[in-house]
């Protein structure tokens, strides 16, 4: 069975992507997770993966060309004779944002695709109200991916006039989530994605609850999700909710068991405190908790850089970044690192020194991971420790974002503190490495 291969959305303000290079040619087989080709967007040039194992046919678009997200560029076939892929002409339109005239117009926040291998994703809880006034870079709503649950940004200044999907449903990459006005709508929407005759939102309901702190700003998550079971018996809470139940010894599938309104929040690790049935799971030691740093660069110059090394000295700019994340864990012998983005990851060895030629790839177990999601709508991520120490780098106002998550036990303190600095301090100043 054929399998499209699109345009992905890679950050929300994008469009179209351009194809800067195929990497492989009409009628190469490929595997699943092979990159096909590299997209660049405003921000970044990136792989895209093969969705399944077969072969490249059906090549609609060339180097240089701009293709507008979701277009369909090429097909994985049974066989390297297959048809070819549909003219872009032909290519499926978006799906509408409402089949009536109950939805007000606006901009439409649809949910991004941040993997080739993704379809859906689940949208685990609102922060902001149907009715709420918004600024571009406001969070609007959390979603969980395989990997980890992620904030969208309403991408735009206007008011939230509509929302389409509750809390715990499953709402496919593309579909509009979302609508920003410019004017403050008159009847905001709330609605279902399930809901195929959506109705205006009744001004005199009371809006969905919001947890407020006590100087009355909100802390927690809007909570839209009715008491049901979510799909697959996922436990829906917000990241906070997670880390303080884990850190407590707090098991959050007794508040699911007892009925208790999804998503999560931290207030409700108090009614789950004073159940009586709730127990406490074996909590580590505080040594033992994870440990999680970020650091803000006030510029990103790697892109220039890499450039420069790649013209003048042949380099290739994933192995710059990997001698960069290498070179500063500050040990006295070679490490090997991985960089990845998408799912997509290539491990380079780094030796000991602050030369980038002799940066090589290699099939060793990496003792870092850098993990590239520049170019994306993330704004924020709180991840957890992992079996080897990520470095996670995100868009930022200021610049560049750099969060560094790992176990206690795999840096201590200090060397968590080094390697961090030292990453941001070469991101910021790529000059610094070869002095």
């Amino acid at each position: 069975m054929p399998h499209d291969v699109t345009m992905p959305q890679l950050g929300m303000a994008q469009d179209a992507g351009k194809i800067v290079s195929w990497l492989k040619a009409p009628g190469d087989p490929v595997s699943k997770g092979d990159a096909l080709f590299e997209v660049e967007t405003d921000k970044a040039v990136m792989e895209v993966e093969a969705p399944a194992d077969g072969f490249l046919t059906g090549v609609s678009y060339g180097e240089g060309d701009d293709v507008p997200v979701g277009n369909v560029i090429a097909r994985i076939s049974d066989s390297a004779e297959d048809d070819p892929a549909p003219a872009p002409s032909q290519a499926a339109p978006a799906p509408p944002v409402a089949a009536d005239d109950t939805i007000p117009e606006g901009h439409p926040v649809t949910m991004p695709q941040l993997g080739m291998a993704q379809d859906t994703g689940l949208l685990v809880s609102w922060l902001k109200a149907p009715g709420d006034q918004v600024s571009a870079d406001d969070i609007l709503f959390e979603v969980e991916t395989d990997k980890s649950t992620m904030e969208v940004e309403a991408g735009r200044d206007g008011w939230l006039a509509a929302t389409l999907a509750e809390a715990g449903e499953e709402v496919p990459v593309g579909d509009p989530v979302a609508i920003v006005s410019g004017n403050k709508p008159d009847a905001p929407v709330a609605r279902s994605v399930k809901d195929t005759e959506a109705k205006p939102a009744e001004t005199s309901a009371p809006p969905p609850s919001v947890h407020k702190s006590p100087a009355g700003q909100p802390t927690e998550t809007v909570a839209l999700a009715a008491a049901s079971p979510n799909p697959g018996g996922r436990i829906l809470a917000s990241p906070k909710a997670r880390r303080l139940a884990i850190e407590q010894g707090l098991d959050l599938a007794s508040l699911a068991e007892a009925g208790h309104p999804q998503p999560f929040h931290v207030a409700d690790l108090e009614v789950l405190r004073n159940m009586p049935r709730a127990t406490a799971a074996p909590v580590a030691p505080p040594s033992e908790a994870p440990r999680r740093l970020t650091a803000v660069c006030s510029a990103d110059r790697l892109s220039a850089f890499s450039l420069w090394a790649g013209e003048t000295r042949a380099l290739n700019p994933d192995a710059v970044l990997a001698g960069f994340a290498g070179t500063s864990f500050g040990r006295a012998d070679a490490v090997c690192v991985a960089i990845e983005r998408f799912g997509n990851r290539q491990t380079y060895h780094v030796p000991v020194g602050r030369s980038l030629s002799g940066v090589s790839e290699t099939d060793d177990d990496p003792a870092l991971i850098v993990r590239d999601l520049r170019g994306t709508s993330l704004a924020s991520l709180n991840m957890g420790a992992e079996t080897t120490p990520v470095l996670s780098l995100t868009d930022d106002r200021a610049g560049l974002a750099i969060t560094l998550e790992c176990a206690a036990a795999q840096l201590d303190a200090s060397d968590a503190i080094q390697l961090i600095t030292e990453f941001a301090g070469r991101m910021e100043q790529p000059l610094r490495h070869l002095l």
